[in-house]
C-alpha cells in the first residue's frame, strides 16, 4: 500500500501549522522516515504547486490557504502515474468461462463509480478540516 497521500498530508499540516521554517530533516524526524523521502514528497507538492521554498530563511511554505488545498489537490500530486487506479482489475480473465467472459466490463463500472465518489469526497475536504481534526483531538 502506497502512503505517499498521508505523509504528504501530514506534511503540509507541519509547514502549516510551524512557527519558523522546517527542513526535510525536521519533517522527516515527525514522520517516521527518512529526508530523502520526504523530499521526494516535498517535489511532488512543489510540481503540482501547492508548497514553495521560503525566502531568507529556507525551508517551505503553503501557497494558498489551508482552507484552499483539497484533499484531492493533493492525492493527485501525490501520485506518480495518473493511469493507476484505486480498484484494478485481474489481468487475465478466461473468455471461456461464463464469470471471466464477463467480469471485466461489469467490474469496470463499478469501480469507475467508486473512483468517482472517491473523488467527489477528497474534494469536499481540504488540508483546514485535518488540522481542525488534530486541533480537536489535541483538547
Amino acid at each position: 500500500m502506497d502512503t505517499k497521500f498521508s505523509v504528504a498530508v501530514h506534511v503540509l499540516i507541519l509547514i502549516s501549522e510551524s512557527p519558523s521554517p522546517l527542513h526535510s530533516d525536521q519533517m522527516a524526524g515527525s514522520v517516521g522516515t527518512n529526508a530523502s523521502y520526504i523530499r521526494k514528497i516535498l517535489a511532488l507538492l512543489k510540481k503540482a504547486g501547492l508548497v514553495g521554498r521560503r525566502k531568507g530563511a529556507g525551508g517551505y511554505s503553503l501557497t494558498a490557504a489551508p482552507q484552499q488545498i483539497t484533499l484531492l489537490q493533493i492525492h493527485r500530486a501525490v501520485m506518480e502515474d495518473p493511469e493507476l487506479h484505486l480498484l484494478d482489475i485481474h489481468r487475465n480473465p478466461n473468455d471461456r468461462c461464463i464469470v471471466g467472459r464477463h467480469i471485466r466490463p461489469v467490474l469496470t463500472g463499478m469501480f469507475a463509480e467508486i473512483e468517482e465518489a472517491f473523488a467527489r469526497s477528497l474534494a469536499e475536504k481540504t488540508l483546514a478540516d485535518c488540522i481542525a481534526g488534530i486541533r480537536q483531538r489535541i483538547q
